[in-house]
């Protein structure tokens, strides 16, 4: 018997994220049962999508009986329930650990499968160590990366850039790109994707710190939408022939700038909706606009997992990023608090022991990760 310390939703969350929301518990960790393994987390990520998972919400199904009816007062409370979207994973309850992307060491197996030393990715983060069914977790097989790249660009990050570009977009040669949040973990990968594919971006941060790693990353034209009075104006200037591709992970305003500045034919990737994720009340524009990144969403074939697109990008991915590293387990809130309030730059990223701080890129997942 072991213990581990996890992380629990305490109360569900109303505008911005506190500490007060969450509580860190202590628990007894038995010997995995036959077919579990038990797993020790080494790195753990936070992700924007988290934020929509604490809130407390009426469920909506936007597709009603024939006849019925729902009243447009609970549309407008589920629009402005923060980050609902139909269809997707369900909120977190109080006094339930967390969940989220981890990748670990498994300690002990009943499983002939699984050994002593083999790394796992599992949605069983926010916690020190777990037992779980082997159906569960995932082998890693790292392919000579660092593990936690496996949480970011080797991962999900990663695919979704990819899959949002060239298979939702279809980017082609000529496509001007606008990307919002172009400093966050999925943003500075498409952006990267875009350039390696020889496109014109423009990247939309907030910030002199943000805005100087578009730079450094080659992104062509950088907007500071906290130091502008008017971002369509500014997206205009950067783009006087219009943009085809905008890659949204804000919405809000920015999505009324890109729309303001498309191209006729131009594809939008909307991936996420950030602005509106600590919305107390009525966000701006169409209240219920979140529903389409779920309902609108085609079918594209994309692989659950990346794979390698372009062996000659190896040579021009080779930039470096300041890293936001916490150690251990109880550093998730805080973490998760500088997310929403957009004081880092990529994918927060927390690992339980002390690690190196070098950062790492690969071209195979087509963008940059990052050694916390």
């Amino acid at each position: 018997m072991t213990t581990s310390r996890e992380i629990r939703l305490k109360s569900r969350i109303v505008g911005a994220p506190v500490a007060d929301n969450f509580e860190l518990a202590t628990v007894s960790v038995p010997a995995p049962a036959l077919g579990e393994v038990q797993v020790k987390n080494l790195w753990m990520s936070v992700d924007p999508y988290m934020r929509g998972r604490m809130v407390d919400r009426t469920s909506y199904d936007p597709h009603p009986p024939l006849g019925g009816a729902t009243p447009a007062r609970e549309i407008g409370e589920i629009a402005a329930s923060n980050s609902t979207m139909y269809g997707w994973r369900p909120p977190f309850q109080p006094g339930e650990v967390l969940q989220g992307g981890a990748v670990g060491e498994v300690v002990a197996s009943e499983d002939p499968g699984f050994k002593p030393g083999d790394l796992v990715s599992s949605m069983f983060g926010w916690r020190e160590r777990f037992n779980a069914p082997v159906s569960t977790v995932e082998k890693l097989d790292t392919l000579g990366l660092p593990p936690q790249a496996f949480l970011g660009v080797a991962g999900v990050t990663g695919l979704t850039a990819w899959g949002g570009l060239l298979k939702i977009a279809a980017l082609k040669s000529g496509d001007v790109v606008f990307v919002s949040a172009a400093a966050g973990a999925v943003g500075s990968v498409a952006c990267q994707i875009a350039k390696l594919k020889g496109n014109t971006v423009i990247g939309s941060a907030g910030g002199p710190n943000k805005c100087a790693f578009l730079r450094h990353i080659g992104v062509d034209h950088v907007i500071d939408y906290k130091a502008t009075s008017n971002l369509t104006d500014a997206l205009l200037r950067a783009a006087p022939n219009g943009i085809d591709v905008y890659f949204d992970n804000v919405g809000g305003n920015h999505l009324e700038a890109a729309l303001a500045a498309a191209n006729r034919f131009a594809r939008f990737v909307l991936c996420g909706m950030i602005s509106q994720y600590n919305t107390v009340g009525l966000p701006e524009g169409p209240r219920n606009i979140m529903f389409v990144i779920e309902l609108l969403q085609p079918s594209t074939g994309i692989s659950p997992r990346p794979v390698r697109v372009d062996t000659r990008w190896q040579a021009r991915v080779e930039r470096e990023h300041r890293a936001g590293h916490r150690k251990c387990a109880d550093s998730l809130p805080q973490a998760l608090q500088g997310r929403k309030l957009r004081k880092d730059a990529g994918e927060a990223k927390m690992r339980r022991i002390d690690g190196s701080r070098r950062v790492f890129w690969w071209a195979d997942t087509n963008a940059r990760s990052r050694a916390l």
